[in-house]
């Protein structure tokens, strides 16, 4: 805030509720109950519904194993074959599902947690919203999905053969998790290289797994600017306005365009400008910003100032 003398202006800040945007190692989290699945098991498989699947047990050829499924005992039965170091689970449903453990006697040598794969009603876009503060190597993403008792998402090509998962970092309102994502694209460089986010959440021993591609540019939204005085000049007021503290650096590189919204004095009305002067008689001001190369997502737009003189 700078106060001048009887020339000069004032900015105060008006009181008022903002709401910000919620934008966006293998830790995972809970979400509900304590009889759901509530982590990533360390090894597990995902099977379609009513087909067949086969676990192999890390033993030695010459053992003799037994197998159990949380923790019970299995023998052959229905949808249960047993055949030496392998265990095929057939037309595979709820039931089925669980910790299959393979075992030499008291020894447990392997464990597998089966699972279903969901159908995938949901798409990523109505469950996943990414923002970008800048060209920085962070991004965030809010996981809005209901239901889900874990959660995890990473970067790397649909994360087929190798990706680091990242769990949320932060529960937001009604529910709503934040991951903190990191990518290594060059700032500098013309991009032209997609991201590519896969998200995977566990529901009923269901897994879901889906994925979206997209360019760093398209979630690129400043955080507000900051309002640094105001400043008479002839019949106008000159706004000096500042990056805010997160946007990358140098600024004359990573430059940004401000548009100022205000409300005239005498009758009220509301006014635009994307220049920095705008007219005297005003009462008040907010100001908002964008990248001016790619025309980003605008910011949120500042608290109201009052302009009093």
């Amino acid at each position: 805030m700078n106060c001048f003398s009887i020339n000069a202006f004032c900015c105060h800040t008006i009181p008022q509720m903002t709401f910000p945007l919620w934008t966006f190692g293998l830790l995972m989290i809970s979400l509900t109950g304590a009889h759901e699945l509530n982590h990533f098991p360390e090894n597990f498989a995902v099977a379609k519904r009513y087909e067949n699947y086969t676990l192999t047990c890390n033993s030695k050829p010459d053992d003799i194993v037994t197998w159990k499924l949380n923790g019970d005992p299995l023998e052959d039965e229905e949808n249960v074959e047993l055949n030496g170091q392998n265990l095929t689970v057939s037309d595979i449903d709820t039931p089925n599902l669980g910790d299959y453990s393979c075992w030499r006697g008291e020894e447990m040598l392997s464990s597998t947690y089966l699972l279903l794969k969901a159908d995938e009603e949901d798409t990523i876009d109505s469950l996943i919203n990414c923002r970008a503060k800048s060209y920085d190597c962070n991004f965030n993403c809010t996981w809005t999905g209901n239901g889900y008792t874990a959660v995890r998402l990473g970067l790397g090509h649909n994360c087929s053969e190798s990706c680091q998962w990242i769990s949320s970092s932060r529960r937001l309102a009604e529910g709503e998790l934040q991951f903190e994502m990191s990518h290594d694209l060059s700032p500098y460089a013309e991009e032209s290289t997609m991201l590519e986010l896969t998200a995977e959440a566990i529901r009923d021993l269901s897994v879901f797994r889906t994925s979206k591609r997209f360019y760093l540019r398209d979630i690129v939204q400043p955080d507000s600017p900051q309002i640094v005085k105001c400043e008479l000049v002839n019949e106008d007021v000159n706004v000096t306005i500042a990056p805010p503290s997160t946007w990358s650096a140098p600024y004359s590189f990573f430059s940004l365009e401000h548009q100022i919204e205000y409300v005239l004095r005498d009758d009220g009305q509301t006014g635009h400008s994307s220049s920095t002067l705008i007219p005297k008689k005003i009462s008040k001001l907010r100001v908002r910003s964008r990248d001016s190369l790619v025309l980003s997502n605008w910011s949120q737009w500042t608290p109201w100032k009052n302009v009093t003189y």
